[in-house]
Formats: C-alpha cells, sequence, structure tokens
C-alpha cells in the first residue's frame, strides 16, 4: 500500500489517459462507420486528431480537469463532458469541412450526426466510469488529512466547517479554534491541514510562516489586498525586487473588443433564445395575468445607475427585497426560471444599450450597495467596472453567498481582467445550468 500511495498520482495520471483515449476512440470509430478516411491514416485523421488534442487540450484547461481527489465526482463529470461536447462538435466540424472535396462535388455535407450523438452519449458514461474509478482509487489509498480550522469568530468557524465538511473524504476536520483564543501555533505540527479564514493580519502572517516551517497544507482565505496584488509581476531595480500592481483600467483596445463582443454575442442569443424567450413571458402572463418583465435600479460601473431587465418570478405589488429561501413570493412559474437562470435572458438587452457587459461584477440592488458598503466600505471597488451577466462571482457564487465574499470573487476577476479569461468565464456559464438548485438558493432571512 505504501508504495501505491508512493506512486498514486502517476496511477491517476495514466487512469485519465486512458479515459481520454477511449473518449477519442469512440468518437473516430462511430464517424468512421460513413467516412473511412476518419479511421484510416489520411489526411482527414490526421487533422482531426490533432484538432481533437489540440482543442481538447485547451476546452479541459477552461472547465477543469480530471482533479479527483479534490473535486466531487458529479462536478469533474460536468466539466469534462462539456469540454468534450464542445471538442466534439469542434472535430466534427473539421470532418465536414475536410470533405467538402473534389470528390463530393464541393457540397457541404453534415453527415454522421446520429452517430455524433451516439459518441457524445457513450463519452458522457466512459467519464462517469472514470471519474468514480479515480476517486475510488484516491481515497481507497489515501487517508482523510488531519484538518484544523482557524477563524475570527463562531459564525465564520461554522461557515467554513460546512463548506469544508462537504469533503470530508479528503479532510477530517477534528478542531476548530478562534483566532488569538489560545496558541494555536502550537497546534499546528498535530495538523495535516489548516484553513484560515479571514483573521488579523498579524496572526496570519505568524499562522503561515508556522505552516511553512511546519510542511503543513495551508488553505488561506484571501484578503482584500491579496487579491489586488493576486497578479502582480515581480520586477528588479538593481538588486531590489518589487511586485508591481498596476490599477490602470483597461485599454481602448480591451474596450472596443469587449464592446463589440458584448453587442454581436448578446444580438445572437436574443435571436436564438427568442422561442425560450416567448414561452417564458406566456407561461408569467398566463399564470396571474401580471406583467411579464421586473425593472429594477442597479448600479453599474462609477456608481451609475440603471433599469435592469428580468422576466417577473415574483408576484405583483409586493414588498421588495433579496429572495430568502422557500420564499412564498415567487410564482411557480418565476421557481423555474430562476432555477434556470432564464430570467436573466432580457439582460441581453441592457447588454446591447451598454448598460451592462457579457462579463463583470453583478449588478446589486442600490439598498443592498449601500448596506453593504455600511459595513464593507471596499465593496465599491466592485463599481470599477462595468456590470456584468456572468462573472466569477455568478459562477462560482451562490444567490445567498456572503457580501464579503462576493466581493472577493469581483475583486478576482477585476483583477485578472483580459479577453482570454472572458472568454473562459462565458464557457464555464455553461456548467451554471448543472448546479441550478445549489446557485439560486436563497438567503436563510
Amino acid at each position: 500500500m505504501k508504495n501505491i500511495r508512493r506512486f498514486k498520482n502517476s496511477i491517476i495520471t495514466v487512469i485519465a489517459l486512458i479515459m481520454y483515449s477511449g473518449c477519442m476512440a469512440g468518437l473516430f470509430l462511430l464517424l468512421g462507420i460513413d467516412n473511412f478516411a476518419v479511421v484510416s491514416l489520411s489526411r482527414t485523421s490526421v487533422v482531426m486528431a490533432f484538432t481533437f488534442i489540440i482543442v481538447g487540450f485547451l476546452l479541459v484547461r477552461t472547465y477543469g480537469r480530471f482533479d479527483v481527489g479534490i473535486r466531487k465526482s458529479r462536478p469533474i463529470v460536468i466539466s469534462l463532458s462539456l469540454a468534450l461536447i464542445l471538442d466534439d462538435i469542434v472535430t466534427y466540424f473539421v470532418m465536414v469541412i475536410m470533405n467538402t472535396n473534389d470528390e463530393n462535388g464541393r457540397m457541404v455535407r453534415f453527415s454522421s450526426i446520429g452517430y455524433l450523438i451516439l459518441a457524445v452519449i457513450g463519452q458522457i458514461l466512459i467519464i462517469s466510469l472514470f471519474v468514480h474509478l479515480g476517486n475510488s482509487f484516491f481515497f481507497a489509498v489515501t487517508e482523510p488529512e488531519k484538518t484544523l480550522i482557524v477563524a475570527a469568530c463562531r459564525e465564520d468557524l461554522e461557515k467554513v466547517k460546512r463548506a469544508v465538511g462537504l469533503f470530508d473524504r479528503r479532510y477530517d476536520i477534528t478542531r476548530m479554534a478562534l483566532a488569538g483564543s489560545e496558541d494555536i501555533e502550537g497546534l499546528i505540527p498535530e495538523f495535516k491541514s489548516v484553513f484560515i479564514y479571514d483573521i488579523p493580519e498579524r496572526e496570519r502572517a505568524a499562522l503561515v510562516k508556522k505552516c511553512y516551517v511546519e510542511r503543513v497544507s495551508l488553505y488561506c482565505f484571501p484578503c482584500i489586498e491579496d487579491v489586488l496584488m493576486h497578479n502582480s509581476p515581480q520586477l528588479m531595480f538593481s538588486d531590489l525586487p518589487f511586485y508591481l500592481s498596476d490599477f490602470n483600467r483597461m485599454t481602448f483596445e480591451q474596450r472596443v473588443i469587449k464592446r463589440l463582443a458584448d453587442i454581436f454575442v448578446s444580438a445572437f442569443m436574443l435571436l436564438i433564445t427568442s422561442p425560450i424567450l416567448l414561452i417564458s413571458a406566456i407561461a408569467i402572463k398566463s399564470e396571474d395575468h401580471g406583467s411579464v418583465f421586473f425593472r429594477q435600479e442597479r448600479a453599474t460601473i462609477r456608481g451609475r445607475v440603471f433599469k435592469i431587465y428580468k422576466f417577473r418570478t415574483m408576484k405583483e405589488n409586493i414588498e421588495n427585497f433579496s429572495a430568502v429561501r422557500d420564499d412564498d413570493r415567487i410564482t411557480k412559474t418565476g421557481r423555474f426560471l430562476r432555477k434556470y437562470r432564464i430570467d436573466e435572458l432580457p439582460q441581453f438587452i441592457n447588454i446591447i444599450k451598454g448598460e451592462m457587459s457579457l462579463v463583470g461584477p453583478r449588478p446589486e440592488m442600490l439598498k443592498n450597495v449601500e448596506e453593504y458598503t455600511k459595513d464593507l466600505p471596499e465593496f465599491s471597488y466592485r463599481l470599477k467596472m462595468k456590470a456584468g451577466l456572468t462573472g466569477f462571482a455568478q459562477i462560482m457564487g451562490k444567490y445567498n453567498t456572503s457580501s464579503k465574499d462576493k466581493l472577493i470573487l469581483d475583486l478576482m476577476y477585476i483583477e485578472e481582467f483580459s479577453i482570454a479569461t472572458d472568454i473562459k468565464i462565458l464557457l464555464q456559464t455553461l456548467t451554471v445550468l448543472f448546479s441550478a438548485e445549489e446557485s439560486t438558493e436563497g438567503f436563510d432571512e
């Protein structure tokens, strides 16, 4: 068993390679039934193979790797399945283009679509099997890590315990401690993992150093300053190293590309989702004969106020405040629309008008912005960029994520901004549809 643990990562890598190879082989064999060039040594098969490998590599980096032991099986299956479905579609179009030649009369033919669908189904089954196999192997040879949680208050301790407790096969939470209440540095050598959440800077620095000396894995919730310095490059001035944090705004070129993408993608999405928009409008109107749309003032870049468009999901003429768990103000139709984020689709109109962007900090209600800023003045930092339909806070957070946690996620996006990051976030947004119950969970009160 000791030798197996020693080569654990190598064995998991082999399992992943077998899984990817099986998915690729299944796609090529099925498409090759009607297209012999796909399964023979030809220009078509070589180009398709390179396409599948390169595009697959990029998409897996976007959605998430075969990181068994770190994430639960379901999120891994969802992310890898989405990556390979998109990879299959790109590879299929390459086959179609390669088959558009003199032999076929230069005609574009979309053949073997049924086999493509069968390949996708087979790949999802293969991914599910190997992910569960990988996680089972990982936890069979890995004992749960003895874990310590440190926070500044009881409420935060319980919050971290709930979050880390979801991964109880990886972390054995054996102790929780309040910062400053006892000799925490003396406790660290007893543990393999330490989680630190929102504690005073001096105490955090001491615990970081102690974990480094004792070689204990440290999971540290970032403070705002950490996020602002996160992507700072190292520069040398003579023999003095410095980290550069350039807090300037986007370049002119970035603003132009982002705005053009906002217009074209939003117009395209309104076009292809028009049947869903129509059905949703009819369902809302039929249930209680009220208005179809809900308009509300929200804050965007530099504090500018605009009216956001959403499908109405609550009863009319009721007090307006953030949704809570089992909220009886939400209609039956509204509950479905909120679950799958369909109520957000009219915001493409806001994006075309220039009031929002496809990617950016979530536009909060003015009342929430005022309340959050009183307790957390840095909350106004989110207004450095235009509000977005999607972003880190919308993908990784939940509806009831705390204001400080949302701020951290939004600042992570602002400080990591690039066109490539926007593309990555847009692709990752698809995963939200498969975690609808969790991501739309209301506040407790």
